[in-house]
């Protein structure tokens, strides 16, 4: 049997209240009352030979609260004259609520579009486009209404968020609620005090124009002749990016590792330095002009995030070069091979025809499925061979 049942019609209406649609006419005082519900009923077989399942599903229909029923008068041969539900209705919003027992949570929203009506009009977008998790965020809600009209009326302050002094607002509620601020802020604020480019809840500080703590840099000089410091010699050295985009070292060789005891272990090598590498977080070196004079080496992992991190790298820098992320490195340290757990699956436009088929190896399971080679397995013996044909 597939008629509508009222559990059917209140499953219907949960998906409005789902989609926010129950409540989205608060904040555009429009109205979709009353609401037509989907209803399907018996046919004429249906009538005569189940009757009495017909008049108990009529009986849940009418028990039902808050539906109005049209009814049709229909004249059955076996049955005589009957009386059928035509089409089902909700006739108010306050019907709605009652039947999904959401009443509190209307009330609860009615009186954020209220507020924000009232403080920071530019937001009701928002609130119509997001009213369940505007609900959610019914409790920090002034807190957040506090943030957005202070930055309205000081647009890229320069200081840090620290520095941020909103009675009742904690500079952590700022960082702990970047993301929504993100789309609040985007739609309160002008245009031309936002940095566009600047996305990403890492980015917050740099894209409403915060101080943000300095991007460092570490690195160690691998040749004696070069000393950047007195004491000892090849120091283990942190800079801000900015101190370290104004050096200006003598080198031929620039290796970027991602792994520590790699980078605290790496050889001696004429005119070089070691940087320990960021993920895909390469804007800071980018800054670092001077890099770009001599030969740039990524040193990754052998997987499929390996190759992005390199295909990502090379979008900032260039020329760069791989180390250690060749078939012949892999296949000489089988006994370490691991498991990669979340593959890249896109393509990567920025590898050499030898990297390319490599990285779609190892995404296509052509060797062994999700394989992986930690940089950190590469014997040391094999990083000096290396090297030594480099400077050969």
């Amino acid at each position: 049997m597939s008629w509508t049942t009222a559990s059917d019609l209140k499953a219907q209406l949960r998906r409005w209240w789902d989609r926010g649609e129950l409540l989205r006419p608060l904040v555009a005082l429009e109205t979709p009352f009353p609401l037509r519900l989907t209803l399907k009923g018996p046919s004429s077989t249906e009538l005569t030979e189940q009757f009495a399942a017909v008049r108990a599903w009529i009986a849940d229909l009418v028990a039902a609260p808050h539906l109005r029923i049209e009814w049709r008068e229909v004249q059955h041969r076996v049955q005589g004259g009957q009386r059928l539900p035509q089409s089902i209705w909700i006739d108010t919003l306050d019907d709605a609520l009652g039947l999904l027992g959401k009443s509190r949570d209307a009330e609860r929203f009615a009186r954020l579009v209220a507020l924000t009506r009232s403080t920071v009009p530019a937001l009701l977008p928002w609130l119509a486009k997001r009213p369940l998790q505007a609900i959610e965020l019914a409790g920090p809600w002034s807190q957040l209404m506090a943030i957005v009209r202070w930055l309205v009326d000081h647009p890229r302050p320069g200081i840090y968020l620290r520095q941020v002094d909103i009675s009742g607002v904690h500079s952590k509620f700022i960082e702990t609620h970047r993301a929504v601020l993100s789309e609040l802020l985007d739609l309160a604020l002008p245009p031309e005090v936002i940095t566009a480019e600047r996305t990403g809840v890492g980015q917050f500080a740099a894209r409403y124009g915060f101080l943000d703590k300095p991007a460092r840099i570490r690195f160690r000089v691998l040749d004696d002749r070069i000393r950047l410091l007195p004491g000892p010699t090849r120091p283990d050295i942190t800079l801000d990016a900015d101190s370290f985009a104004g050096l200006d070292l003598p080198l031929q060789r620039v290796f970027i590792t991602e792994n520590e005891t790699n980078f605290l272990a790496f050889p001696p090598v004429a005119a070089a330095i070691v940087i320990f590498g960021a993920g895909y977080g390469w804007e800071a070196l980018a800054r670092a002009a001077w890099l770009t004079r001599g030969a740039i080496h990524y040193w990754g992992d052998i997987d499929t995030h390996g190759f992005a991190i390199l295909d990502q790298l090379r979008s900032r820098l260039e020329p760069v070069a791989s180390f250690l992320m060749d078939r012949d490195t892999l296949m000489a340290h089988e006994a370490y091979w691991g498991e990669e757990t979340d593959p890249v699956l896109h393509d990567l436009t920025r590898l050499t025809v030898e990297e390319r088929a490599l990285f779609e190896d190892l995404r296509d399971n052509r060797i062994r499925k999700k394989l992986r080679l930690e940089q950190e397995r590469v014997g040391f013996d094999w990083v000096t061979q290396a090297l030594g044909r480099l400077q050969v």
